[in-house]
This record gives structure tokens, C-alpha cells and sequence, in this order.
């Protein structure tokens, strides 16, 4: 194998650089950050397996698998990796219509879901999709967690109160819970509250702390020493001792189309979560993210999840900030936080026997209700009211339709919006500035001189086919407004792109401006763009000496010509008429 091959392959697995860097004074804290989190992960991991419909066990072994896939091929040092509140919601919402009813059928396409994940996770490696992160805008992802956190608040509502609960999206669920608030069951709606508000108190005072495992094991104390469970509360119940065993997902169970959509919307979901985490991390302490590897990363925790029969992971900003927070300085935090999560189904499951449900139901609401964020949804109202709806889209679109189809809508929004904006781009009309000899856009500073006999117009964006139709438009408005214009100046200095359809554009622009006899120049053309316009016939039809020139110089030269029909050794007037 050559050297360069070797080198290659050694950095598409990232504990090869951070062991061979690995100083011993680290150790210390990254033991302390493992144990945390899996104190963190504990009660976390059994409440989002109960919110995904899935045995308690199961999101252990979500934390404890996940975490030692990741840390194998993830780059990121912090990155803590389990079940999340939103990928628990789409599972349950969408895999109990997959299984008829059937228990263990529900479980084993949970775990093909993970194995899915892992293959798309492969495919977007191999041909580089890490363009996923850029396809949810900020706004839209704001609006996401919003819709996802109310739906999986009010998902856990009925085991707070004790009803039986129901409905298939947010406002259907709403409905069928206030039908039952005459049956609440006000000794779990009582313990539920408690432990809500310790978990709220301790979050504020006592930041860093194990504070839901502390209440987790209050609550089993008490349930257990007052009889919770023969007095109505109910409770997880025996949780199987030992670790998952080891062995493949069972395939055939789904047709592909069935399964694809949900592996999909994982994968976008948990790609984006993940890759937004492990940035803020990776720029606190100073080291390069490969958003790539991350793909390695993401595959490599679900797959092993998925042999171990747990369903799709993620990184998540919340229980990575608990790692990090505690000190973790690579993944080998990880490795420990599975070990003690290991340990724990060894030896301790018996002792969750007697953990009241509404407590799980309390820890997923406080876990989830930051998500709701109105700070950023009014700044948004006041500042750009199109992001603002591009957020309040994803949020009614998750309420709705759920968190699955949510998320894809919310991805296609993205684009949408994207190509709406680009297709709608400002055009700068410029006059001069006063005593500067430079000009600039008329619109945005105030004193600027209108041109006289001339518009020059300056598109503020790349020139493409869904807004050259829109430039056109905007330049023949403005020269519908103007009497006895001589020249039209078109500065592509801000275009730092131009397609087929934008070229074709100016060529129209010249015809049209040529059969009534008005002068046409192109300036500040960067080099593709020059490339394009000689393609598209414009070197015959305009004078492309001027393409390389600036605004400023093209115009200050104009100036002193009073005759556009005059001689014009400058080169200013592009086209003979």
C-alpha cells in the first residue's frame, strides 16, 4: 500500500490521530465526563425508548452502542450520541402502522430503521451529500424544534395526567386528551409534577449534576416503600438483566419505499443535529470538524445499534453539552459512558422495577420544552418576517403531519424559499455620490445623484435562469420610468456567477435596448462570467474592453461626454448605434 493511500485510510479513522495524540493528564476527565453521562443517559435513554414505543432496555442500548460506534469513526471529540426526543417521536409515529399491532415486529423494524440509516449514512460518505446540512435554513430548523417539542410535550401529556391519551398528530391528540381530563389520575398527575419541577430546580441551581438519575431513584424509593404500583401508578415494570444480544436486523420485513422515507427523514434529522452540535463544540476548543466523517460517524453508531436491536441515534446538542461540560476531551468519554451504561444492565436493572411512568413522562418535558424557543420566533417576526414564515411552515407542518413528514417538508420548504429569494434578487440602480467620484446604489444612501441620460444597474446576485426573467423585468420597469436615456451601464462586479439563461438575458436586453437606439455596456465581469458572455455571441455586440473595467471608471468617463454620438476613444459607449 503506497504511503500517501495509508494516510488516507488513517484519517478516515479518527481515533488513529487523537490516540497518538492522547496526553495522560486526560484520562482523569474523561472517565469523570463517561460516568456523567451515563448518569445523564440513564434516565434519558429509558423515557425517549418509552416515547419511541419501545422496551425501556432499549435505550440503553441506543447510549451504550451508539456512543462506541461514534467514537470509532466520529471527529468530533464531544459529541455524545443515543436516542433523541425527535427521532424517538418519528419512530413511534410511523413504525406502529408498519407493525399491524405486533410487538416484536415493532421492535425488529426499529432496528432495520438503524441499519437503513447506516447504509444511507454510507451512500451520503461516498458522494459527498454533507450539502444535507445546508438544506434546513436556521429559520426552518427553528420552526422545526419548535413544532417537534410541542408535539412531543403534548405526546407525553396523558402519561402526566394518567389518561389513556391517543391521536395521530398534535391537534388530534389535544382533542382526545381533553375529553379525558374527567378520569386524570391525580396521584400520577401529583408525582409527575413533582418530578417536573425538581428537574426544572435542580436544571437552574445545580447545572452539570446528575439531577434526573437522583430523581429517578427518589421516585423508585418512594413508589416502592408506599406501594405506588397497587395503589394505580404505573411503572416500567422487570427490565431484562444483561446485555442486548448481538446478531443481524431481520431484513425482508419492509418493501424499500416503505422503509426509505423513514430512514431518510433519520438521516436528515439526525445528520443535521449532529453536525450543528459538534460545530459549536469543535469551534469552543479549537479543532477542525469533518463534516464528512461525520457521515462515518453517524453510519457507524447506527449500524452497531442496529445489531444490538436498538433503533436510529443521533448526536444531540443537550446530552452532548453534559458531556462536555463535564470535562470530555475525546471519545474515549464515550467508551466509558458505555462501559457504566454496560455495568448498569448487568447488575442494576432490577432496581428500576418500581420507576413510576409519569416520572419518564416528566423527564422527556423537561428535556424537550427548551426546543419551544418564542425569543428566536419573535426576533424573527421583528427583524425578517420571510424567515419568520419559513419557521411557522415547519412548525404547523410538524403539528400536523407529524415529525417525519415535518422534517421532509420542512427540507423541501428550504429549497423552496431558497430558489424564491434567489429568483427575486435586489437590483442596485446607482447614481453618484457627491464630491467622491464613486457611485454607488441610489436606494440605500442618501444624497446620491441621479444619472442623467444613463441607468446603471447592478445585480446584487448570480446571474441564473429563475432570476434573469426577474433583472429583465426590473430593468425594462425602470426604463419606462426614464426619458432620453443614451446609455444603460449592467455592472456584474456582485454576480459572481452566470448560467446560460443569464447570458441569454443580456444578449435580450442589448437587442431590446439597441432597437431604440440606446447604448449598452458591460462592466466588472469576473472571468467566468467573461467566458459565458463570449460564448453567447455578447463580445460582437458590446465592446469587451469595458468588461473588465469598474462602474466608477465607465461612468466618470461618460460624464464628459455630452454627445453619446460623439467620439468615444474611452471605449465608454459599448455598442454603435
Amino acid at each position: 500500500m503506497s504511503s500517501g493511500r495509508k494516510w488516507r485510510w488513517i484519517f478516515l479513522f479518527p481515533p488513529a490521530t487523537w490516540l497518538a495524540h492522547y496526553h495522560r493528564a486526560w484520562l482523569r476527565s474523561d472517565v469523570i465526563a463517561g460516568i456523567t453521562l451515563a448518569a445523564y443517559a440513564l434516565p434519558v435513554s429509558l423515557a425517549y425508548a418509552t416515547l419511541a414505543g419501545l422496551p425501556p432496555q432499549i435505550g440503553i442500548y441506543g447510549y451504550m452502542l451508539g456512543g462506541i460506534g461514534y467514537a470509532l469513526l466520529g471527529s468530533s471529540r464531544q459529541l455524545a450520541v443515543g436516542p433523541t426526543s425527535a427521532i424517538s417521536l418519528m419512530i413511534a409515529a410511523t413504525v406502529g402502522a408498519l407493525a399491524g399491532g405486533d410487538a416484536a415486529k415493532y421492535a425488529q423494524i426499529a432496528s432495520l430503521a438503524a441499519c437503513a440509516v447506516a447504509l444511507l449514512c454510507l451512500i451520503a460518505w461516498l458522494f459527498k451529500l454533507s450539502v444535507l446540512v445546508r438544506l434546513v435554513s436556521d429559520s426552518i430548523l427553528v420552526g422545526f424544534k419548535a413544532g417537534a417539542g410541542l408535539t412531543i410535550m403534548m405526546s407525553q401529556l396523558p402519561s402526566l395526567f394518567g389518561v389513556a391519551g391517543g391521536g395521530h398528530n398534535f391537534f388530534d391528540r389535544a382533542i382526545k386528551l381533553a375529553g379525558q381530563l374527567g378520569g386524570i389520575n391525580w396521584l400520577v398527575l401529583a408525582i409527575g409534577s413533582i418530578a417536573l419541577f425538581l428537574l426544572l430546580v435542580g436544571e437552574r441551581r445545580l447545572p452539570g449534576r446528575p439531577v434526573g438519575l437522583t430523581i429517578v431513584a427518589l421516585s423508585i424509593v418512594v413508589a416502592t416503600l408506599l406501594g405506588l404500583p397497587s395503589l394505580g401508578v404505573p411503572v416500567t415494570g422487570k427490565i431484562p438483566e444483561g446485555l442486548p444480544a448481538i446478531g443481524l436486523p431481520s431484513f425482508g420485513l419492509l418493501e424499500p419505499h416503505e422503509l426509505f422515507p423513514l430512514a431518510a427523514g433519520c438521516v436528515l434529522l439526525a445528520y443535521i443535529e449532529g453536525v450543528s452540535a459538534a460545530r459549536s463544540f469543535a469551534a469552543k476548543h479549537g479543532y477542525a470538524l469533518d463534516v464528512r466523517q461525520e457521515f462515518l460517524g453517524l453510519g457507524a453508531a447506527n449500524l452497531i445499534t442496529a445489531f444490538g436491536h436498538g433503533y436510529p441515534v443521533a448526536g444531540g446538542l443537550s446530552q452532548s453539552a453534559v458531556n462536555d461540560n463535564a470535562g470530555a476531551r475525546t471519545p474515549l468519554a464515550l467508551v466509558i459512558c458505555s462501559t457504566t451504561l454496560a455495568l448498569c444492565l448487568l447488575f442494576f436493572t432490577g432496581a428500576l422495577t418500581n420507576l413510576p411512568k409519569t416520572v419518564l413522562a416528566a423527564i422527556v418535558f423537561a428535556a424537550v420544552y427548551r426546543l419551544v424557543d418564542i425569543r428566536a420566533l419573535l426576533r424573527m417576526w421583528q427583524v425578517s418576517r420571510i424567515d419568520f414564515y419559513a419557521a411557522a411552515i415547519a412548525l404547523v407542518s410538524v403539528l400536523l403531519l407529524g415529525i417525519l413528514q415535518g422534517v421532509l417538508l420542512a427540507a423541501i420548504a428550504s429549497i423552496v424559499l431558497l430558489l424564491a429569494r434567489a429568483s427575486r434578487p435586489n437590483v442596485a440602480f446607482l447614481g453618484r455620490l457627491p464630491g467622491a467620484g464613486r457611485y454607488s446604489d441610489g436606494a440605500r444612501h442618501e444624497g446620491v445623484e441621479p444619472l442623467v441620460g444613463i441607468i446603471a444597474f447592478r445585480p446584487e446576485a448570480s446571474l441564473l435562469y429563475i432570476n434573469a426573467e426577474t433583472i429583465l423585468e426590473t430593468v425594462s420597469d425602470a426604463l419606462l420610468k426614464s426619458s432620453d436615456i443614451r446609455l444603460v451601464v449592467c455592472d456584474l462586479s456582485a454576480s459572481p456567477y452566470i448560467d446560460l439563461a443569464g447570458a441569454r438575458m443580456l444578449r435580450d436586453l442589448h437587442d431590446k435596448l439597441a432597437s431604440v437606439h440606446i447604448a449598452f455596456c458591460i462592466v466588472g465581469a469576473h472571468a467566468q462570467l467573461r467566458d459565458l458572455l463570449r460564448a453567447e455571441g455578447l463580445a460582437e455586440k458590446t465592446d469587451s474592453a469595458t468588461w473588465l473595467r469598474s462602474v466608477d471608471s465607465v461612468l466618470g468617463e461618460s460624464k464628459q461626454s455630452s454627445d453619446p454620438r460623439s467620439e468615444d476613444p474611452a471605449g465608454v459607449l459599448a455598442t454603435r448605434l
